[in-house]
């Protein structure tokens, strides 16, 4: 859901001597970033089975043609067995509405030039926390419509035979509310929580600055925490719930025994355990409070005692991890000793080591005490793996860097950033070889089940070098893999929900499945391309890049995860805090769903997008009063009316409109009141 501000579509072209101003069908061999770029980015695009050798970059009405380009020569990529040509137009610095035009092929997607050109996409994938929330009903005014009933208070949970202790034996009744719900289903699990929550709050720790301003409409947007901060403690106080009092050792999950259906939070009432601590939980946990530690320290006037209850907290955790170094969570072991059977996310870890690893050096961090780095070897593997659940090391590496003057002489920062830095050169190697540019796809191994989150977590790797080395190549690079999360890929999709043209419609998540909303919950990021196949669903192709299916059974390629949304948020809102002008986003710009007061309205964004003969404008009025709607092509110039000063009552109103005498390109739909306004696009292809 791309929402422009006029402010953006009054723009002067310049006139080049081709003109293209016949129609153009769209073309899904035009593969790019479907949201934008920015006037001083690269900009990329991929065109697929080419009958020619030119492109042109044209105003959205074919008029007018701002660049003109000749396509590198196709080459196949192993991932999708495509013949792939890039039409690079990164000279390309007007800011403006535009499409990119292969003669005899089509046309893209219309995106924009401009600055701060994903920050929507950072405030909805951030955003996308919000509508996770267990233990919180959704507020129209915050959630549009996706608001929805509290589900899972979780504050009568109960010790599942696997957790007993004496102070705590089976069937005992604890309260753990709060927490986002895993992925698509209503579960809470520590081990995903943890490095999820980490991602965020690296984000605020390395952009403070651009985190502060950042709004995103959610309950706590007024108070003095940033947006970020909030949301993150809504999940952090529902971790620090799961620790044991009485030895400092954290539950593995909070479940019920089977997943249920496809059915609203508050209709899914199956009693809730909490079930066996772990090794691995409870180190993740050490280091999601260490890290929380010091950043809520800074917030004392706010939240008096946090920081210490989470430093407590760590050091609790820490010591029962290295008393119980191999409790492993084993679920069919633990079905096999206890009842009732536990059937859902197993997140099962062979190797606590890197959790280990990964807390020793939170915890060095906010305490600068060696003695939680005595006898490890941290750097003892050559290897440098990329962040995941079951694989954190990095995420202590990562955090060691950014502290780096405070932890000589104790670590070797030198070696620690060459290693940080080789290793993204590693990741990017390929990338200029590569058919589609990206650095997503080194190999056919990235296509795994949430393989658009390896996409991501490539992307923060390489930020992390940008920032280490200020080398541009780096950020470049990483502006390659947001490209193909949001459009430039063999699919053709952007993977955001409600971000882009042709986003996912039908992921496998719960609420979206069974809110009666057509449109799934915004900004939650779509699994991607898995040849694993894991589901029981078609899917269009076996090869790597493609084998992704758009239907809600396909759980493999289609489902959600907060791990997966983590290093979306961390990707887009890096690079934007990098190129914003003065490192703050632009205030003047209106967060994703907009709160309504008495005295506004909503005005929403059609789906299906590009308009057809179903689609219809939607709007609400929170009161009644004299309306304008009208229609405006994408130099601002109205073609069509539709209300004028037209006396309303309050309500939902469902208007059908025939586009079909409307020439191809993009215009917008504006919903005009005597004290607001609002603007939607709307894409027409004939």
């Amino acid at each position: 859901m791309k929402t422009l501000n006029l402010l953006f579509i009054f723009f002067t072209l310049t006139m080049l001597p081709l003109n293209l101003s016949y129609p153009q069908e769209y073309s899904d061999k035009i593969r790019l970033n479907q949201i934008g770029f920015y006037p001083n980015g690269p900009k990329m695009a991929i065109v697929i089975d080419t009958p020619g050798t030119d492109f042109y970059v044209t105003s959205t009405d074919f008029e007018d043609t701002l660049f003109t380009g000749t396509l590198s020569t196709p080459k196949v990529w192993p991932c999708s067995e495509e013949s792939a040509s890039k039409a690079d137009f990164s000279e390309l610095r007007q800011t403006g509405c535009f499409v990119l035009v292969v003669p005899n092929l089509g046309c893209s997607y219309p995106f924009e030039i401009r600055p701060f050109v994903h920050q929507q996409i950072g405030q909805a994938a951030l955003k996308g926390f919000y509508f996770q929330r267990a233990s919180a009903e959704l507020y129209e005014e915050h959630a549009g419509i996706w608001k929805r009933k509290m589900g899972h208070p979780d504050n009568q949970v109960y010790i599942h035979a696997s957790a007993a202790t004496a102070e705590r034996p089976k069937d005992t009744i604890i309260s753990c509310p709060k927490g986002w719900y895993d992925a698509g289903d209503y579960n809470k699990y520590i081990v995903n929580s943890g490095i999820t929550v980490y991602t965020l709050l690296s984000l605020y720790e390395h952009f403070p600055a651009y985190v502060k301003a950042l709004k995103t409409n959610i309950p706590e947007s007024t108070n003095n925490l940033p947006d970020l901060l909030d949301e993150a403690l809504w999940n952090i106080r529902w971790m620090l719930a799961m620790q044991d009092p009485h030895d400092g050792g954290v539950y593995h999950k909070l479940t019920c025994t089977n997943f249920q259906g496809f059915i609203m939070p508050h209709q899914a009432n199956a009693r809730r355990y909490v079930v066996q601590k772990s090794t691995t939980a409870t180190f993740d946990f050490a280091a999601t409070m260490a890290q929380s530690s010091r950043i809520f320290r800074e917030f004392e006037n706010e939240l008096p005692g946090l920081a210490d209850s989470c430093l407590q907290a760590a050091l609790k955790a820490w010591t029962w991890g290295k008393l119980n170094p191999q409790m492993l969570y084993r679920q069919n072991q633990m079905n096999s000793q206890f009842s009732p059977s536990i059937s859902t996310g197993e997140y099962g870890d062979g190797n606590p080591q890197d959790e280990f690893h990964w807390a020793a050096m939170e915890l060095f961090i906010t305490t600068r005490a060696d003695s939680f780095l005595q006898n490890l070897e941290l750097f003892a593997d050559p290897n440098t793996s990329l962040p995941a659940w079951p694989r954190v090391n990095t995420l202590g590496f990562y955090s060691l860097a950014h502290y780096a003057e405070q932890v000589i002489p104790t670590i070797d920062v030198n070696s620690l950033r060459a290693r940080l830095i080789g290793w993204a050169n590693w990741l990017m190697a390929d990338q200029k070889s590569s058919a589609y540019d990206v650095v997503m796809g080194k190999s056919s191994g990235d296509f795994v089940w949430g393989s658009n989150a390896i996409a991501a977590n490539q992307g923060v790797a390489l930020l992390q070098a940008f920032r280490l080395s200020n080398d541009s190549t780096f950020l470049k690079a990483a502006i390659s893999n947001l490209d193909y999360i949001l459009g430039r890929n063999a699919t053709t999709y952007s993977f955001l929900t409600g971000c882009g043209d042709k986003t996912p419609m039908n992921i496998h998540h719960r609420q979206s499945g069974a809110d009666g909303v057509k449109a799934p919950v915004p900004g939650l990021l779509a699994g991607g391309p898995n040849p694993g196949q894991q589901d029981n669903v078609s899917y269009p192709s076996d090869l790597p890049a493609l084998s992704y299916s758009d239907v809600v059974g396909s759980y493999a390629s289609n489902e959600i995860a907060i791990n997966w949304n983590a290093p979306m948020v961390y990707l887009a809102v890096a690079i934007e805090a990098i190129y914003s002008p003065d490192g703050q986003p632009d205030l003047s710009a209106v967060p994703p769903l907009k709160a309504s007061t008495p005295d506004e309205f909503e005005l929403f964004q059609n789906y299906p997008n590009p308009f057809n003969a179903t689609t219809k404008i939607r709007f609400k009025l929170a009161q009644s009063q004299s309306v304008d709607l009208r229609i405006f092509d994408c130099l601002g110039k109205e073609v069509f009316t539709l209300f004028e000063n037209a006396l309303l009552n309050k309500g939902w109103y469902e208007l059908p409109f025939d586009a079909r005498y409307l020439a191809s390109g993009l215009y917008f739909y504006q919903l005009r009141t005597p004290q607001f306004v609002q603007n939607r696009k709307m894409v027409v292809l004939k």
